[in-house]
């Protein structure tokens, strides 16, 4: 298994073209929010935008060296507090970045080629799948050697998504501001 650390380092070393990642968790306990849950649940305004700048530079850099980055989250409404705060804190923010979709299992059925475990591919090449605990707090990653498949379950989540922004515009009862109306 992969530490954190070794996970960030082999995605550097390895990403010249493209990074894929399915997200399939209602909730990741990471340290990288920078306490920044804690203040979208007391009602603050936005994001550390000391903590958010570093992110938003990466992708930016990345981009104009050519790299596309994309994203499908499968999620299920209502959501959880923490995918409010991701879907406002994180993909509202990043869409101009990112290509990010949402794959919404109580709106559609999920394809069966659609794996129930998160996991990155890196430029079509690399698998590596994420492992999580109950928490959803990160214990490890691990390289996988059946390519073929991941890449053609990228293709089935991407095909099956919605963008983002189309999504969040169809679910304002989602937004924290209407929660507290």
């Amino acid at each position: 298994m992969l530490s954190a650390p070794e996970l960030g380092e082999l995605i550097r070393n390895n990403l010249t073209e493209t990074a894929f990642r399915l997200e399939t968790l209602d909730r990741y306990e990471v340290p990288t929010d920078g306490g920044d849950f804690a203040r979208y649940m007391k009602g603050e305004p936005g994001p550390t935008p000391e903590r958010k700048q570093a992110w938003t530079d990466r992708l930016t850099r990345e981009r104009e060296a050519g790299i596309r980055r994309s994203r499908v989250h499968v999620l299920r409404t209502p959501l959880t507090d923490y995918l409010r705060f991701e879907c406002e804190w994180g993909h509202a923010l990043n869409t101009h970045l990112e290509d990010i979709r949402i794959l919404d299992a109580s709106e559609r059925s999920l394809p069966a080629e659609v794996p129930d475990h998160d996991y990155w591919l890196i430029d079509n090449r690399l698998v590596i799948r994420m492992h999580y605990d109950d928490t959803g707090r990160f214990v490890g990653a691990e390289i996988r050697d059946d390519v073929a498949l991941y890449r053609h379950a990228r293709d089935v989540a991407m095909s099956a998504a919605e963008p983002f922004s189309s999504w969040w515009q169809r679910h304002p009862e989602e937004w924290r501001e209407s929660l507290s109306k």
